[in-house]
């Protein structure tokens, strides 16, 4: 299990990672992009993975990983039960997440 600690922990060790909140979310972002986010009321995490990331996640772990039910999720934004993820599982998808982000920054 990943606590809500844990998460903010990884998120803010990758570089110029900075956390604000995101409507009634905790966002993570790098140069005001979000790379991830967390909903608290329902303890899940939103990553932003590509589309054969999101798919390789989601068939490996269907009830842990799965994209948002509407255009985000086809834009690859996946929804990450906390609860149930391993955390190492956890720290791979941000990492892949974070990078997906800051590379189209540069």
């Amino acid at each position: 299990m990943v606590t809500i600690e844990t998460f903010r922990t990884l998120a803010l060790a990758f570089p110029d990672a900075v956390e604000e909140p995101h409507f009634e979310k905790t966002s993570f972002r790098i140069k005001k992009k979000i790379f991830a986010s967390f909903d608290e009321k329902n303890n899940q995490a939103v990553l932003k993975l590509s589309e054969i990331e999101q798919s390789v996640f989601c068939s490996s772990s269907e009830m842990i990983f799965y994209p948002i039910p509407n255009k985000w999720g086809k834009q690859g934004w996946t929804i990450v039960e906390i609860a149930k993820v391993r955390p190492e599982m956890f720290e791979d998808a941000l990492q892949l997440s974070y990078q997906n982000v800051i590379s189209k920054k540069k």
